[in-house]
């Protein structure tokens, strides 16, 4: 039977990504979906799109944009490298892209261009990489950067009361949307947390690769999950974006 795996938050960690793609050992007709943010804080940035290419060769892959992957995209464009970008684990991938000829960088900026803001599959369950703020959904969103940047959608339904019941007035309307919610862009690190966090029908599955957490991966019918060793165990020599 085929399987769909979520994976969350890379953030430069290929050596970590290698190990949950290993543990789970997908199948020709199991699906990935990525959640976004495979750049910036480890070394291996670059590295980490050019293993997620071989990946959609071999598999049915979905790549949803995180915030980290547009201001990658954007500097590889040719805009000037935004400066909070930089701080928050942009310099690691721009260094990343030093041996990068322009022709391997087009083929990248193509697989950034071809990059989904979300998804929505047949069990009306949402794939997103932070959340959305419009009460009729991702496509409604006033600005299309909420969908890599919101965090009230988590913040939300980890919070809420488990007495409000679906029918109440009270429940929060985006939570009665879709069946499930998959997202990364908030580290359950926040809650000290390491492992795949639920909230309502949200799950949560950014688990800190780019501090001192781990690379997860989670099939979305079971919710099993495989997670990598902590990534600053890979990177020995480096900080990530631990300060």
């Amino acid at each position: 039977m085929a399987r769909t795996f979520v994976i969350g938050d890379i953030h430069g960690a290929l050596k970590a990504l290698e190990q949950v793609i290993s543990m789970i050992k997908p199948k020709a007709a199991d699906t990935l979906i990525f959640l976004g943010d495979y750049v910036d804080g480890w070394s291996q940035s670059a590295q980490v799109i050019d293993y997620l290419m071989q990946l959609d060769k071999q598999y049915k892959c979905i790549f949803i944009k995180g915030n980290h992957d547009a201001w990658c995209e954007s500097w590889l464009m040719g805009s000037l490298p935004d400066p909070t970008w930089i701080f928050n684990g942009g310099e690691a991938t721009v260094n990343s892209y030093a041996g990068f000829s322009e022709t391997e960088k087009a083929v990248h900026i193509s697989f950034y261009n071809r990059m989904k803001d979300y998804m929505i599959d047949d069990e009306n369950r949402l794939f997103i990489h932070a959340g959305f703020t419009s009460m009729h959904g991702p496509a409604m969103e006033r600005y299309e950067a909420s969908t890599r940047w919101d965090r009230t959608l988590w913040e939300m339904a980890v919070v809420m009361d488990k007495r409000i019941k679906k029918d109440s007035k009270l429940f929060p309307k985006r939570l009665l949307l879709y069946h499930e919610i998959f997202i990364g862009h908030t580290p359950t690190l926040n809650y000290d947390v390491d492992v795949p966090m639920q909230g309502c029908n949200v799950w949560n599955v950014d688990t800190g690769a780019a501090f001192y957490g781990k690379v997860t991966a989670m099939d979305i019918e079971t919710k099993k999950f495989w997670q990598s060793d902590p990534v600053r165990q890979l990177y020995p020599d480096e900080k990530g974006r631990n300060r």
